[in-house]
């Protein structure tokens, strides 16, 4: 027997049954006031290999790619239409060497830096402070922006908030004026230095907690209503959490961040796309492990913050492995095939079903890193089954929850299994109801039925993503080669709503 018992009343049991045994979904009855907060579905931008440079931004002066201020278009075109609600910049481990100072003015006159995190490359921050900002105005997504606390001081983070946001005259606002922006940019969204427990400075839970505070009390509000998120924990240091929880004063804070990766092992993370079975079950049993560690990081801060005030930030997260042969090892390139699209649809719907507590999340990272969503090279652009994914369920920004009851199959190796099945479900505000299915099992289809309760609809259709095998992936010689597709083998009858999910496949049913 296993069961599993999740805070918004998604509970999931799964019982001894043969691979074909039919799995049932169940809305049911629980808090009708949570929403699937929309800043869920962010993205990541790290001055790291080829996102930034030779990814997003190509330069001004590049005659070759159609840009707008240097941004590829067709980049910016692709994510406008995710719907980008948030966009975090310039790391990652980057930022806490990042001098926001060295990335304004005139871009002749920027010092060029080394980035010592990645690569050991040498760039010349021509992509700075008002590139960034401007291009989020261009997504129609709100900024981010990871503040420097390992190397930098007090005054540094104060002074680039005060930039940014502050629309009276002052020394910083008069220096953004010179640089040719008039009206503040109203960044709501500050990290307070990120992965403080490693690349961040090596602190511990106690030290961090004290130099938060400091840091924090230093950002002034300026009328925007700064949302201040504190570095949080690696993946299962509760006490991490904890700690932070105990000790920051919780007017000073409003989200806590926990990163975690999808890895086989760290030493040895294996191939992208020629996998074996049991390293794709390994990938996937590391995701699923996401909802456990929301469970109980949620758990620690419901202690202290019943009324659940601050927000679980998950700015880190995604699929990593190793990097494609011949590229650079320290710029984290790498392919993206239907198990990235599997992990993408699993976590989401893990950060669906915690909404409660889970209000901001970012996937590693935008372009040519890790998860990618869009892969570059030259003049040609892909978007990966990863894009695919976080494109159906665009659909759950800022709709409301509607809590399930899932019982699902057992996906199993040797003598470890987790769920075979994956759902979340949301009503809009224009009462469309939306449920997003995965099938986690890499050979098998699942049937499922789907218990509506008191609700009745009159119509049913969908999309599938999958492909002919598991480890197809997007190139640049075919890059439409996996794409969703109409999906309408769904039945539905009375309350009742049965299909087959394909082995290996994320499904978005809308009900009208």
């Amino acid at each position: 027997m296993y069961t599993k018992s999740i805070a918004t009343a998604f509970i999931l049991s799964v019982f001894a049954l043969s691979a074909w045994a039919q799995n049932v979904v169940k809305f049911t009855a629980g808090p009708d006031t949570i929403v699937i907060n929309k800043h869920i579905y962010g993205h990541f931008a790290e001055h790291l290999g080829r996102c930034i440079y030779d990814g997003l931004y190509v330069g001004e002066d590049n005659k070759t790619l159609a840009n707008t201020d240097g941004v590829r278009n067709d980049v910016i075109a692709a994510l406008k239409n995710l719907h980008i609600p948030n966009l975090r910049w310039p790391g990652g481990c980057f930022a806490d060497t990042y001098h926001w100072k060295d990335g304004i003015g005139p871009k002749d006159k920027r010092p060029s830096i080394v980035n010592t995190w990645w690569g050991g490359v040498t760039e010349n921050n021509s992509f700075g402070t008002h590139d960034f900002l401007n291009l989020c105005e261009r997504l129609g997504a709100e900024p981010y922006l990871a503040g420097n606390v390992g190397s930098g001081e007090v005054q540094e983070l104060a002074d680039w908030v005060q930039y940014v946001n502050f629309d009276g005259k002052s020394p910083m606002s008069d220096l953004r004026r010179t640089n040719g922006r008039e009206k503040p940019w109203k960044v709501k969204f500050w990290g307070v230095g990120n992965e403080a427990w490693g690349c961040g400075g090596n602190m511990t839970p106690d030290y961090y907690a004290d130099v938060y505070r400091r840091y924090a009390t230093f950002m002034a509000d300026n009328g925007v209503g700064l949302f201040r998120i504190a570095s949080g924990a690696n993946s299962a240091d509760y006490n991490w959490t904890e700690t932070l929880m105990k000790k920051i004063p919780h007017g000073l804070i409003q989200g806590i961040a926990l990163h975690h990766y999808a890895v086989i092992n760290w030493g040895k993370k294996g191939s992208s796309t020629m996998y074996t079975d049991e390293e794709y079950f390994k990938t996937m049993q590391s995701a699923w492990f996401m909802n456990e560690l929301v469970e109980k990081h949620a758990a620690i801060m419901d202690k202290y913050d019943p009324e659940k005030k601050i927000a679980l930030v998950v700015d880190e997260w995604g699929g990593w492995y190793d990097v494609e042969p011949g590229t650079n090892p320290g710029f984290l390139y790498q392919q993206n095939t239907m198990r990235d699209a599997v992990l993408a649809g699993m976590t989401l719907n893990i950060f669906n079903n915690h909404a409660d507590r889970v209000r901001m999340a970012n996937l590693a990272q935008t372009v040519n890193v890790l998860q990618a969503v869009i892969l570059t090279e030259g003049d040609k652009m892909l978007m990966t089954p990863t894009y695919h994914v976080l494109e159906m369920y665009k659909i759950h920004q800022d709709a409301k929850l509607i809590p399930i009851q899932l019982t699902s199959n057992d996906l199993t190796f040797g003598q470890e299994k987790i769920p075979a099945v994956s759902a979340a479900a949301s009503i809009t505000t224009n009462g469309k109801t939306h449920v997003s299915l995965v099938n986690i099992d890499p050979k098998k289809e699942q049937k499922i039925t789907i218990d509506l309760a008191d609700k009745r609809y009159g119509t049913v259709h969908g999309r599938l993503l999958t492909s002919k095998k598991l480890r197809d992936f997007n190139s640049f010689e075919k890059p439409a080669y996996i794409k969703p597709r109409e999906f309408n083998e769904a039945q539905l009858k009375g309350n009742q709503l049965s299909l087959n999910l394909p082995p290996f496949s994320v499904v978005v049913l809308t009900l009208e």
